[in-house]
């Protein structure tokens, strides 16, 4: 502790980071930023900007920035893109903004990626469900993964499906976002070794067309997936991460 007093004395640490170090969190404004989460969990906390201020995105996001040298913000509004882009301008000028649908990632220079030797692909049944599958995708790039992605080879022409089947076949874990009535994860799985992550997305419209009816359908499948909720993009992306990562240990 006393080095770390020290260090913020000599201002080589700022209270922010040192906070961090001691409790695991760091405390603004905002709320409570979990700078340990990725090394307790394996994934970083992403920060939720849907419900939040523009002024709470900010402010969590320098927070995140300052302690672990980039942040993951998802479901973001045009409004509060703009204004991360400002934050950056003026407090981290050499910061980047990676940005997939409503999914944005900031990485500083001090931030040094990991890379893992796995590929994950994440395949979408329709150009709809794409936003969703954005946060998987930023989620897995973030995570040092090699991501493959083919977009709208829904099952309404199932020809668009196997013509991807050697891709799909090739990577080593796989995320299948689906609306509607949520078939495609069941038909791909039962095409492939390739362990299957089903991201039922609240796409469609009619009864059960919020996702409860992909979910329903990913839940009763024949062929063996795993299911995260509906729109769950994070979660598919953390999980498909973590087994990236035993995959590229196990190929070490």
């Amino acid at each position: 502790m006393r080095e770390l007093l020290e260090a913020v004395a000599e201002g080589t640490l700022t209270p922010a980071q040192a906070e961090a170090k001691l409790r695991g969190y760091v405390t603004n404004e905002a709320g409570r930023f979990d700078a340990a989460r990725e090394h307790r969990r394996g994934i970083p906390e992403a920060i939720l900007a849907e419900g939040k201020s523009t002024a709470q995105v900010v402010s969590l996001a320098d927070t995140a920035l300052e302690t672990t040298g980039r942040t993951l913000l998802t479901r973001v509004s045009d409004e509060q893109v703009d204004a991360l882009e400002s934050l950056l301008a003026e407090s981290w000028p050499d910061a980047d903004l990676e940005r997939r649908g409503s999914t944005v990632r900031l990485v500083t220079p001090a931030y040094k990626p990991p890379s893992l030797e796995a590929t994950v692909g994440i395949a979408t049944a329709g150009s709809v469900d794409a936003v969703v599958a954005d946060e998987a995708h930023v989620v897995c790039i973030d995570g040092g993964v090699t991501v493959d992605r083919v977009d709208d080879i829904g099952v309404a022409a199932l020809d668009r499906t196997l013509d991807q089947l050697e891709r799909l076949r090739g990577a080593d874990i796989l995320i299948v976002a689906a609306g509607r009535e949520g078939a495609l994860p069941t038909v791909i799985a039962g095409l492939v070794e390739t362990p299957v992550i089903g991201l039922p997305v609240s796409s469609g419209y009619g009864y059960a067309g919020d996702g409860e009816a992909a979910l329903a359908g990913m839940l009763q499948s024949c062929t063996v997936l795993s299911v995260v909720n509906v729109d769950a993009g994070f979660v598919a992306g953390a999980q498909a991460t973590l087994i990236a990562r035993a995959v590229d240990a196990a190929r070490m």
